[in-house]
């Protein structure tokens, strides 16, 4: 049995997803036994033929149609059940170093009610990225990537939603936290279910980690495992339908865990959240036309 099955979604990302793969099996690797999943979601940049050619030693899943993130790393989960723990981790997302994997196992050992452990994950620019999280209100809702969030960045409903107000050289037991880099027990996938694939992306990992929580089990954030993550890889591609599903699914996880709502917070939700993503697409409109009108002027 293998100590971890590493499964990786790609959707036409071939550059990000062959580092990825380079950073796995870089010398010397893992000391855990592992396996690598990789679970193409009908990729037209020649990625699978890359992982065929270049990584012949991980298990390649072609998928016929873009799946989706929670419904295409499903196949990987239970295809690779022959392993103690999973490993999620984002196509455009890299191991620092191999003994990131390593450090997940012994944490994950050493915490007998873990059911996930998050990495510590920074950006490409070597700053913080904030994977570990407090479960979102709606102030943090208002806060978060809004005209509010700009005129008051240092608000405290951004901050303690990001858990920007913890060290995170310490481990946590924390709410969430991020997909890109995500270990799950295997028998807690066994006894509670894989991802719910209504998430086509975002939010099945948060949904996940409140569905451990409420079967007894614990979150943590996992301050050795060190990996670096390049947002927006595969959904910058199609940005605005991005955005729609990313406030789709907020709404389908409110409805999920707040089942006795009232129909007043049920429209209060609906309506901000569509609100929130109207705001989001004609901001980044804006910005396109801005920088276009820029360029032809430089010309």
């Amino acid at each position: 049995m293998d100590d971890i099955a590493v499964i990786i979604v790609s959707w036409n990302v071939l550059p990000d997803l062959r580092q990825c793969l380079k950073s796995i099996y870089a010398t010397p690797g893992p000391i855990a036994a592992f396996s690598v999943w990789v679970i193409d979601n009908a990729s037209s940049d020649g990625s699978a033929e890359m992982v065929e050619s270049e990584f012949p030693q991980v298990n390649l899943i072609r998928s016929g149609e873009n799946k989706g993130f929670s419904a295409a790393n499903n196949l990987g989960i239970a295809q690779s059940n022959d392993s103690r723990y999973v490993i999620l981790l984002n196509s455009d997302a890299y191991l620092q170093s191999p003994v990131c994997l390593d450090a997940l196992v012994r944490f994950a050992d050493s915490h007998e009610s873990l059911a996930v452990a998050g990495a510590h994950v920074f950006n490409p620019d070597g700053s913080l990225q904030y994977s570990c999280r407090r479960f979102p209100g709606l102030r943090a809702g208002l806060f978060r990537n809004t005209l509010l969030g700009k005129l008051f960045p240092k608000n405290q409903y951004t901050t303690q939603y990001l858990m920007g107000d913890v060290d995170h050289s310490k481990e946590y037991k924390v709410d969430w936290v991020s997909g890109c880099a995500m270990l799950i027990s295997r028998n807690f996938l066994n006894t509670h279910g894989a991802l719910d694939d209504r998430f086509f992306m975002y939010c099945e990992d948060v949904d996940i980690c409140k569905r451990a929580w409420t079967a007894g089990k614990e979150v943590w954030f996992c301050p050795d495992a060190h990996v670096t993550h390049r947002i927006g890889g595969s959904s910058d591609k199609n940005a605005e339908a991005m955005i729609r599903e990313f406030h789709r699914s907020w709404e389908l996880f409110d409805e999920k865990h707040n089942p006795k709502a009232s129909i007043f917070r049920r429209i209060a939700v609906k309506t901000g959240l569509w609100l929130r993503a109207t705001i989001r697409i004609w901001n980044r409109r804006r910005a396109i036309r801005r920088d276009r009108k820029q360029s032809a002027i430089l010309r």
